[in-house]
């Protein structure tokens, strides 16, 4: 049995970078006929790998994934990040511009 490689963060530089600055496709869905015909396991990323992926402190991302805040996957006790996880994470934060602020509070008298 062939064990896939991690890619070393190198690697998902050069692939974010020639990708065009995107993150990794998430995997379309498919029947359950496609699915038995995939060569392999969908690509895996460790919490390193994820968090250089999003720009964010993998702390953070590991604090948010113990808190279940975030998707990701367990394999056994190790942490994991899918492609699809990547993508609803960034989607899920996506918050509207305040374009107004709120009322200020009047200065209190003396």
């Amino acid at each position: 049995m062939t064990h896939k490689r991690e890619k070393s963060s190198d690697q998902l530089k050069r692939d974010y970078n020639q990708g065009g600055g995107s993150y990794p496709a998430a995997p379309a869905s498919s029947s359950a006929g496609e699915r038995d015909a995939e060569p392999g396991p969908p690509e895996v990323y460790t919490p390193a790998e994820a968090a250089e992926l999003l720009k964010v402190p993998e702390s953070w991302l590991r604090k948010k994934a113990a808190q279940r805040a975030v998707p990701c996957t367990f394999l056994g006790k190790h942490l994991r990040f899918s492609a699809a996880d990547l993508h609803r994470i960034v989607r899920e934060a996506e918050r509207e511009p305040v374009t107004e602020r709120g009322a200020r509070r009047p200065d209190r008298p003396e």
